[in-house]
């Protein structure tokens, strides 16, 4: 194994390589937020992304692991050094390999810094303090963009929408309609500030609280209908709104059976898990047309190919 100073300058050769790269890359598609550098050194366990001026490093850490003290502080100088900014502009955290059970809505304990960065030419407001995720998931830019090039003139669906990206990106590409549902006020005003920033206010984009599980309900039971749909869960939820606990695994067949039940004639469901070691219930498989788009959904900034899974569905015929 190489030494620490070898690895600190290894580390920041390759950022400074990747980054002159995906600089030029990134002006090419109006774009200022990509992944930098993504574990390509194995002692070196981390990922960097750019999100405009300021950069997120984050350490993977298995659990029980020992840790030096200063190693992240000084990666965090030398990922600075490497792209040109100062060190102040760096978020450096350490990610510890737990259990992933509402991962995404755990703080991170800082206050919040809200600021945007832009995909594509349009913009999302993202906070690299409170969370331990950011509002833009980096690794889904080629689906919200194929979102955004099939949504013109159709009615959209977005069940556990987080802070609305696939919604802003079906709005922008000229969706009639949009529908945006989670449990969660705070992402939902976070939502609604995107449409807002890209001046897609209006009447023809609802955001919903409720429980996805039971909204899926009522919505069927009013006969509802929807062209496309993005369904990307968590991989586990409680909460005291749900009426149970909801495990990907174990639940994800029934909750696609529901929700192709919305789709209209032709329509599209693109399903999206990032659970590790998830499988597609055969069941799911059997009664749908089903295509693994996971490849061609992964963007090319990224190394880890399989950071998540993702699959087109329509009706048999459809």
């Amino acid at each position: 194994m190489a030494d620490s100073q070898s690895l600190l300058e290894a580390f920041g050769n390759r950022v400074g390589k990747r980054q002159r790269h995906l600089a030029k890359w990134a002006r090419k598609i109006d774009t200022d937020c990509y992944r930098v550098y993504d574990r390509d050194i194995p002692e070196m366990p981390f990922a960097l992304d750019v999100y405009g001026p300021r950069l997120l490093l984050q350490q993977y850490v298995r659990k029980g692991e020992l840790v030096a003290p200063d190693w992240l502080g000084q990666v965090a100088e030398i990922a600075a050094a490497a792209t040109g900014l100062e060190p102040d502009a760096v978020v450096a955290r350490r990610r510890e390999k737990v259990d992933r059970r509402n991962e995404q809505h755990q703080k991170a304990g800082r206050a919040a810094q809200w600021f945007p960065v832009r995909e594509h030419g349009l913009q999302f407001l993202v906070d690299l303090e409170t969370y331990l995720d950011t509002g833009l998931f980096l690794d889904h830019r080629p689906l919200r963009q194929h979102i955004r090039s099939v949504s013109n003139g159709l009615r959209f669906l977005n069940l556990f929408c987080y802070t609305g990206s696939f919604t802003v990106c079906a709005a922008a590409g000229g969706a009639a309609s949009t529908t945006s549902v989670d449990l969660s006020n705070t992402y939902l005003d976070w939502a609604r500030r995107n449409l807002a920033k890209n001046g897609l206010e209006g009447a023809r984009h609802s955001l919903i609280r409720a429980d996805v599980l039971a909204w899926l309900g009522q919505a069927r039971r009013m006969g509802q209908k929807y062209d496309t749909i993005f369904l990307d869960p968590p991989a586990y939820s409680s909460s005291k709104q749900m009426t149970g606990v909801f495990d990907v695994q174990r639940d994800h067949a029934e909750l696609i059976g529901q929700t192709m039940e919305l789709l209209s004639g032709g329509g599209e469901l693109y399903f999206s898990c990032n659970l590790r070691g998830f499988k597609l219930a055969q069941e799911t498989i059997g009664t749908f047309a089903v295509e693994d788009i996971s490849d061609a959904s992964i963007p090319e900034d990224f190394r880890n190919r399989s950071i998540h899974r993702c699959w087109r569905i329509r009706a048999p015929g459809g």
